[in-house]
C-alpha cells in the first residue's frame, strides 16, 4: 500500500538550503519515490503558511522510512534543519477502503 511523506516547512536561509534540493532528487529515485506536490508559493486555507509544501509518494511505509534513515539523506537532512524554520514531516498511509 502507499505511503506519503507530507512535507512543510519555512526556508530561513535560502542560500545555504540551494544544495537541499538537488541532493535529495536523487536519493528519491532510490528509493522509488514519486513527487506529488512541489509548491513553493501555495495558497493557504487555514492554518498558517509555510513556504515549501510537498507531497512524496513511497511504495510503502518501509521504503519512506529507508529513504528517511538512509545514511546518505543525514547530511541532506542538516541542511533542511539548518536552513529551515518550522520543520514538519508526516507518513500517511493511502485510504484503504474497509474490507480491502
Amino acid at each position: 500500500m502507499s505511503a506519503y511523506v507530507i512535507v512543510s516547512y519555512d526556508i530561513a536561509d535560502p542560500d545555504a538550503h540551494q544544495g537541499y534540493v538537488p541532493g535529495v532528487l536523487p536519493l528519491l529515485a532510490k528509493h522509488g519515490a514519486e513527487v506529488l506536490v512541489a509548491d513553493f508559493g501555495a495558497d493557504q486555507l487555514e492554518g498558517k503558511r509555510r513556504g515549501a509544501n510537498v507531497v512524496l509518494r513511497f511504495e510503502s511505509d518501509e521504503t519512506a522510512a529507508a529513504w528517511y534513515n538512509d545514511p546518505e539523506y543525514q547530511p541532506l537532512r542538516g541542511i533542511r534543519h539548518a536552513t529551515c524554520r518550522n520543520n514538519c514531516l508526516a507518513l500517511a498511509k493511502a485510504l484503504a477502503p474497509p474490507g480491502a
